[in-house]
């Protein structure tokens, strides 16, 4: 009995300690772990919300793109907000579901993220409607408002949008571009559309690429905008007054007075555009825009059918031939492709493509290039009978061999995708530009479009003013030597930036070699 009183007076004693003492904070600690659940729960919710808002926004983009997605990747702006998102955006995503991991959907996202563009594919695609404002000479609030030549939609950009790209082109000394699109983000900004980004980030980027412009005036103001948002700004202070004595002492050199800013807004045309590695440029740009094209000489272009010398395949179908241009002479074939070859062209390509690349003249190395934006992809006659049925019209319609021919080349121009001016045969400061095949130079260009393109896209000639105009189905041909084998330098041309639309080609490269009693030497250097 004492050992059992013991015992229950050892529990009853432990109880009630317990009870007393620790129970009571339980209690408090319970409270405390309902409230933490409470918060637990509302910031599930929160996040919970939050994701089905972004699923809400992205389902509607979704549905709107997939619809139609060349249609829909036609709009420059749009392609640059998808690279946007899947870039960064829908990490912004996978690191709020991973507050409190779910496993199947971080499986999946790892599964497609190999898929995913990267930094440099947004910043590309940043640079390409640079590339379009330059070519088009559009300002940023078109852009940021979706106003394209003859196209207006919602596929805006917002003050973020458009800080992004200006950061993109200040990490990049593009001081140019980065004044425009900053200036933009600030505009809007100012006129009350909400942001991540704030005002005194914008304008600290902006203020210092206007002093890179060299306008010191518009950089004081600006950076005496920022001190009055943010006095204990890092650097605002010191730019301020360097920026200011700068000015002084310029003004005292040249024995002037202070100037104050012109309150207008920067945009396209405030400052002068950087001159760049291009000689032609502003020709070039032009052409694309549809100004500054030659008239062409009426009384020599003509239309007709073509056999090909009364070559068997044509007899029956003859090509519809009309002149493009009179000398260099330059013609485009109608109906030279069915759409049911196209598709399957494009279907045989599009696993291939790649980014295409130029032949580095010093080097000969095949590398990628800045002036040539595109995807491309080689085709072999054994690919497809499509591809020998190609190969063969192609013969036919230009009496030269195809024998000794680069592949079928297969070019995809997306937003802004371009090709500078340039030469399709080798000069003579690279002899060996094509040694290693062993056929020749490259004789002739036969250029087949294979889609229609809403804006832009023009392949042009700078050296007299001409325009070619994509066509879907038709193709273009002019040789690029003369008969005595010296390059003919007036066929110096561009593809010109992709405004709207996706821009699909296709070209053969004909080469010398077989050619000899197809085409035979002339009598002097330039016949």
């Amino acid at each position: 009995m004492k050992t059992w009183n013991s015992t229950v007076l050892i529990c009853c004693t432990f109880v009630d300690y317990y009870y007393h003492n620790m129970m009571t904070d339980l209690v408090y600690t319970e409270k405390e772990l309902v409230q933490s659940l409470k918060e637990y729960i509302k910031a599930e919710e929160s996040k919970l919300a939050a994701i089905k808002s972004w699923a809400s926004k992205l389902d509607a983009l979704t549905r709107v793109s997939t619809s139609d997605p060349e249609g829909y990747l036609a709009h420059p702006v749009n392609a640059y907000k998808l690279m946007k998102r899947l870039n960064s955006e829908w990490s912004e995503l996978e690191t709020l579901v991973l507050q409190n991991p779910s496993d199947g959907f971080i499986s999946n996202m790892s599964i497609h993220r190999q898929y995913f563009p990267d930094e440099e594919d947004a910043t590309g695609a940043a640079k390409a409607l640079m590339r379009l404002q330059d070519t088009y000479q559009l300002d940023s609030e078109a852009f940021s408002r979706g106003k394209l030549p003859g196209l207006h939609t919602n596929a805006l950009l917002t003050v973020d949008d458009c800080f992004d790209m200006g950061k993109t082109a200040y990490n990049d000394a593009d001081y140019y571009h980065a004044v425009l699109w900053l200036q933009q983000s600030l505009k809007q900004l100012d006129a009350g559309e909400e942001a991540v980004i704030s005002k005194a980030d914008i304008l600290d980027y902006l203020s210092y690429s206007v002093y890179q412009m060299g306008d010191l005036p518009r950089a004081i103001e600006l950076t005496r905008r920022l001190v009055a948002i943010d006095p204990k700004h890092d650097r605002a202070g010191g730019n301020l007054r360097y920026f200011e004595r700068l000015l002084t002492k310029q003004l005292n050199e040249m024995n002037q007075t202070y100037q104050p800013p012109s309150e207008e807004p920067i945009q396209l045309g405030t400052y002068s555009r950087p001159k760049d590695h291009l000689p032609e440029r502003e020709t070039y740009e032009a052409l694309c825009r549809g100004e500054g094209l030659q008239m062409v000489r009426r009384s020599r272009l003509f239309c007709r059918y073509q056999d090909g010398k009364r070559n068997p395949r044509l007899l029956l179908k003859p090509m519809k031939e009309e002149d493009e241009w009179d000398s260099p002479h330059i013609v485009r074939y109608l109906e030279v492709l069915s759409h049911e070859e196209i598709e399957k062209i494009k279907e045989l390509a599009k696993p291939r493509l790649a980014r295409a690349t130029v032949r580095d003249p010093k080097t000969g190395v095949l590398t990628t290039a800045n002036y040539r934006v595109s995807k491309s992809a080689w085709l072999e006659a054994e690919d497809d009978v499509v591809i020998q049925r190609v190969n063969q019209r192609i013969e036919d319609i230009t009496g030269l061999t195809v024998d000794t021919a680069e592949l079928l080349q297969v070019a995809n121009y997306g937003v802004g995708g371009q090709y500078e001016p340039h030469f399709d045969f080798s000069r003579k400061d690279e002899p060996d530009a094509f040694k290693r095949l062993g056929t020749g130079n490259r004789v002739a260009t036969f250029l087949n479009y294979m889609s229609d393109v809403a804006a832009g896209g023009a392949t042009v000639f700078p050296d007299f003013g001409a325009a070619i105009w994509p066509r879907k189905g038709t193709a273009v041909f002019w040789y690029n030597l003369f008969r005595s084998g010296e390059g003919d330098y007036r066929t110096r041309h561009a593809a010109c930036p992709v405004l709207v639309g996706s821009k699909w080609v296709s070209n053969k490269w004909i080469h010398e070699r077989g050619q000899e009693f197809r085409r035979p030497c002339g009598l002097t250097e330039v016949d």
